[in-house]
């Protein structure tokens, strides 16, 4: 049999995680300014409601899902014990057979703090192996995961922080007909914090709530050589919420929320004379690669070649509208914009819920926008998610966290 096409297995890499790339971006040529990363699920979300804000989440009330987007949401969760099943499939327009799935949940260690574990599993599907005379050599299923455990502490009555650890598995090529390619391997911690606060102004009830976090701080994973370093997706979130409670039965939350990569931009020449390929390009983006990572992190702030108006470009933006009749009914809608030249992710999302006792059940259907709408992978995506909540807190907790009544829970 004859061997693999040379550089293949690079080149099968590079295409993995393209195609994870891909999972969330569109279908335009991509340009030489757009970052990535390794395990660019990591930066998605898991979720039909945060997916239906526009994958806003960083300041939302919080649920079984807080773990992902903020740690620091933690220490506010209104039950006692909380789960989640969340599932979509993946780029329906290209394959049948990849899908996310996200598994998480919490659970109260006193009246003021909450620990939480997820499990997110990305499975990209069936990879045929073919030689260079087009003969079979063998197939293989990549699969990505990460596990999470976090915990979130409530320091004050309207502020909180909290803190994740993170285990990431990455196996895209495994082994065939000697491909020495090995499964990366990362370790990242997450921080956060939360802050909320109710208001009456004039004759309504409002509810503001700030957040913050960073994400997936850790190693760099390598596949089959310490030569090829990626960086994690380390991800900066700042959000804000409010929530107008239009009488006892009808809210109304409108959330808005900023991220940004803190990992390197990659070099290029901004009037186009040099080419991706270009040795200087290649030598100057290797460098950038072997970067350690805190001052890749510092530096992302100042370091695309297109200056301080690129950095701003490099900024996603995210917006939803949250309606709840009585805590039974939610209707959702959001948006989320990614800069033509870094990524051009652009989409409008659309939602609904429902709680019934300790059920609930979230969907969202995701519309892209833009130039390539109608050929976008984005196209015809869903995400479904299963709550279970089990013990509202003012039936949860005596003073010493194990039975009877504590104050109102704050909640937007």
């Amino acid at each position: 049999m004859q061997p693999l096409f040379p550089h293949s297995r690079l080149a099968l890499v590079a295409g993995l995680l393209a195609v994870a790339a891909t999972s969330h971006a569109q279908s335009r040529t991509q340009n030489q300014g757009t970052i990535t990363t390794a395990v660019p699920i990591l930066t998605l979300s898991p979720d039909a409601r945060g997916s239906a804000l526009g994958e806003a989440g960083v300041a939302t009330s919080p649920d079984a899902n807080a773990g992902y987007y903020n740690a620091g949401k933690l220490g506010f969760v209104p039950y006692k014990y909380a789960a989640s099943l969340n599932y979509s499939p993946w780029l329906r327009n290209i394959t049948d057979d990849m899908s996310l799935s996200y598994i998480s949940g919490y659970g109260k260690i006193g009246q003021r703090s909450a620990l939480g574990a997820s499990l997110m599993y990305f499975d990209l599907g069936t990879i045929d192996y073919r030689t260079g005379g087009n003969l079979p050599a063998g197939s293989f299923s990549p699969k990505e995961y990460a596990l999470t455990v976090s915990y979130g502490q409530q320091l004050t009555d309207n502020f909180g922080v909290g803190i994740s650890a993170r285990y990431v598995r990455s196996n895209l090529v495994g082994t065939v007909q000697g491909n020495d390619a090995r499964p990366g391997n990362a370790a990242a911690v997450d921080l956060g914090a939360y802050y909320s606060k109710d208001a009456t102004i004039g004759t309504g009830l409002y509810n503001l709530a700030f957040g913050a976090s960073i994400t997936n701080i850790g190693n760099k994973i390598t596949y089959n050589d310490a030569e090829n370093p990626s960086f994690l997706p380390t991800t900066l979130k700042l959000g804000t919420a409010l929530t107008r409670e239009i009488d006892q039965y009808n809210k109304l939350t409108l959330v808005f929320d900023a991220t940004k990569l803190l990992v390197p931009s990659p070099y290029y020449d901004v009037n186009g004379v040099l080419l991706a390929n270009d040795p200087i390009v290649i030598e100057r983006n290797r460098e950038i690669a072997d970067k350690p990572i805190v001052p890749a992190i510092l530096g992302s702030f100042s370091d695309a070649p297109g200056g301080f108006k690129e950095e701003l470009r490099e900024i996603n933006l995210s917006t939803g509208l949250e309606y709840n009749y009585n805590d039974l009914l939610y209707a959702r809608g959001g948006y989320f914009y990614e800069a033509p030249d870094k990524g051009d992710r652009q989409y409008a999302s659309l939602g609904l819920g429902v709680r019934y006792q300790v059920f609930g059940i979230d969907g969202t259907y995701l519309i892209p926008i833009g130039d390539n709408s109608q050929n976008s992978p984005l196209a015809q995506t869903i995400r479904v998610s299963l709550h279970f909540n089990l013990n509202k807190l003012s039936e949860a907790f005596d003073e010493k966290g194990a039975g009877g009544t504590t104050g109102d829970v704050p909640s937007n």
